[in-house]
């Protein structure tokens, strides 16, 4: 059989969606798949006909290649993957290559041919070419049926100007928008399940994600940095995050405890570590805060508590999941992989000097009296001088001060 070089078509839904903005979506996801893909043999990535096509190597094995869609599929903005070859626009030729890769989608019983000519000048149509190529797949392959609806295999067949793009495996990707197109964020990133998942949605929604991670040293140990740095390597494979920032907040912390009453202390660390995020994002270009927060589970997620946190910033804060269960967001931290790194003990600032019975219903005149006694404005400067940064693969990322 005739060797044929294979290809990623990459799929996408939203950014189909952006009118005369469109260009930009797809040149950012182009970038962001071009560095994402740097350990696959790729040779190019080329838009095409409403998508991207990633030309991988001649030679190319089919391990490679299925780890290289698979990684794509991971990638926001990606809506589906297919895996196919590149051949002549020769019906002979598009017959073989769809018997390849019909070969490598898997176990199935049923199948259809979905042809589209994106250029006239083939001289067979659509329907033509479905019944050509079904009919050879069907005499190769006379233990599978056809089915036109609902089959388990549809193999694909494009033909655009000077070739013919032939494809049967898809998986489906996150969708959603590149990292890179809708501004930038800063995540208040803690060891938990919770706030890991936040970040990637915010990832997903084109924010390039930047964290700030408050650790309770010296007043604990550093585990859960090195917690946060294994989560930030997995959000680092599809591009998720950029930046985290290392704040030892556990001196500040023991000083609200011996100043401020009991109740108050989990918003008055909150308060400061919003206002510390703040000065973060002030100084990294960023428009918004994002925290994982849920309403009401636990004592700081109340409403009245979450009024008096954000009243400490004038920054949007936003809150991805805010209406979603426990359950839910283990779920989703299952699927994106931090699930089980931040299921391991680590102390932190979030289980430091902590109250018996924290206030749930806080108001903010009394907050702020209380605070009035701290020197919040010297410590924010100090914490965000002493926060310690580290760098992970970005493509969309540029310092704020870096040329373009």
């Amino acid at each position: 059989m005739t060797e044929f070089q294979r290809i990623i078509l990459v799929h996408y839904h939203e950014i189909g969606l952006k009118g005369r903005n469109r260009s930009t979506f797809e040149m950012r996801l182009l970038k962001n798949l071009e560095a994402l893909l740097a350990p696959f043999p790729v040779v190019t990535i080329h838009r095409i006909a409403g998508r991207l096509c990633v030309f991988l190597r001649e030679g190319c094995d089919w391990e490679t290649a299925k780890g290289a869609a698979d990684l794509t599929a991971e990638v926001p903005g990606v809506a589906r993957v297919s895996c196919g070859f590149k051949c002549e626009r020769d019906l002979d030729a598009m017959s073989q290559a769809a018997l390849a890769a019909m070969a490598e989608a898997g176990e199935f019983s049923t199948f259809k041919v979905a042809a589209r000519r994106n250029h006239t000048d083939f001289a067979t149509g659509s329907m033509e070419m479905n019944k050509i190529i079904g009919g050879a797949l069907c005499e190769a392959c006379p233990d599978k049926g056809v089915r036109m609806k609902n089959p388990d295999v549809t193999v694909g067949v494009e033909v655009v100007q000077n070739a013919s793009y032939v494809y049967a495996r898809s998986v489906p990707g996150v969708g959603g928008l590149p990292v890179g197109s809708s501004g930038k964020v800063v995540c208040l990133l803690s060891s938990g399940i919770d706030s890991p998942v936040a970040t990637w949605k915010l990832a997903r929604r084109g924010a390039v994600c930047i964290g700030v991670h408050f650790s309770g040293r010296p007043q604990t140990s550093d585990a859960s940095e090195y917690l946060v740095d294994d989560i930030a390597q997995v959000l680092e494979r599809t591009g998720c995050i950029a930046r985290v920032y290392t704040v030892p907040f556990g001196d500040c912390q023991r000083k609200i405890a011996l100043t401020v009453p009991p109740e108050l202390r989990v918003i008055m660390y909150r308060r400061l570590m919003f206002k510390v995020a703040e000065e973060i994002a002030r100084r990294e270009g960023a428009g918004a805060l994002v925290t994982g927060e849920s309403l009401g589970q636990v004592a700081s997620q109340t409403l009245d508590n979450i009024r008096c946190t954000d009243a400490a910033v004038e920054l949007p804060v936003f809150r991805p999941l805010i209406g979603t269960d426990k359950i839910e967001i283990i779920g989703e931290a299952g699927r994106l992989g931090t699930f089980e790194i931040s299921s391991q003990d680590a102390p932190d600032c979030c289980t430091l000097f902590m109250p018996r019975a924290p206030e749930t219903h806080a108001k903010l005149p009394v907050v702020l009296e209380a605070e009035s006694a701290l020197p919040v404005e010297r410590w924010v400067g100090e914490l965000v001088g002493a926060g310690e940064v580290r760098d992970y693969a970005c493509p969309a990322y540029k310092p704020k001060n870096e040329r373009r």
